[in-house]
């Protein structure tokens, strides 16, 4: 039997990247996935590439910083399954920006896609994951949440926040049977990291810092939530794993 057969997910951001890693391998391991991006077309060639390697993925355009479009995806999973399994909070954006020069409006904004939105759904969606008897949120960090480099104050502090409400969240939804774990993963190459990694100087100088001397594959993020999503991790809650090939502990 696959690791998550007849299990619900809902995946955010899936339309790319991580998000799009995480929903093809939960598909391939027999979940029904509800794949959420609020780019329209991306979302739903995820969901075709899920359909031709054999899984299930319904594609849904949804903003995590918009109410209503929360409320209606939950509404469609309660329509359609009337529980949700496994709930993965990977959104997320940056930009990058001195300190001194940040505006309120680049910081709220960042602010409510990073940590607001997973706040928000993994909330919101507490009746369904309570149903499932042995849920799993799964919220996607980063290294940099200890790890910190100039102009990314404000994404460093939300993915800091982010796997302290992880931990909050496991100690309050661990009577419910509702663990919460984090994934911390290192320079992947991903449209969000590309403008950096295509510098020559900068790209040799991360490689240099990791011992294993090569960026995450987004496929590694995706075995790594495929293992906190299923049964065998059903005493692990309020843990952070960090991926990344050792860079956060070489000098």
């Amino acid at each position: 039997m696959s690791r998550l057969e007849k299990k619900i997910a809902l995946v955010t951001g899936a339309g790319s990247g991580l998000g799009r890693a995480i929903t093809l391998e939960f598909a391939k391991q027999g979940a029904h996935v509800f794949a959420c991006d609020r780019d329209e077309q991306s979302v739903q060639e995820t969901a075709e590439a899920a359909s031709k390697n054999g899984g299930a993925a319904t594609p849904l355009r949804s903003d995590v910083c918009d109410k209503d479009d929360i409320a209606s995806v939950l509404s469609a999973i309660e329509k359609d399954s009337g529980k949700l399994d496994v709930l993965v909070n990977n959104a997320g954006i940056t930009q990058r920006e001195d300190f001194r020069h940040i505006s309120d409006e680049q910081w709220q904004e960042i602010l409510d896609v990073n940590l607001t939105g997973a706040m928000r759904l993994s909330r919101d969606a507490f009746g369904l994951l309570k149903v499932s008897g042995s849920a799993s949120i799964i919220n996607i960090s980063s290294i940099m949440e200890r790890i910190h480099v100039r102009q990314l104050s404000a994404y460093s502090t939300t993915k800091a926040a982010l796997a302290g409400l992880s931990r909050a969240m496991a100690v309050e939804y661990s009577a419910f049977n509702v663990r919460v774990n984090y994934i911390c993963p290192g320079y992947a190459e991903t449209a969000m990291t590309k403008r950096i990694l295509r510098n020559p100087a900068v790209r040799q100088g991360l490689l240099d810092r990791t011992p294993m001397n090569r960026f995450v594959e987004p496929q590694d993020i995706a075995k790594a939530a495929l293992f906190l999503a299923s049964d065998e991790a059903s005493f692990i809650t309020g843990e952070g794993l960090t991926v990344d090939g050792g860079m956060s502990v070489s000098l």
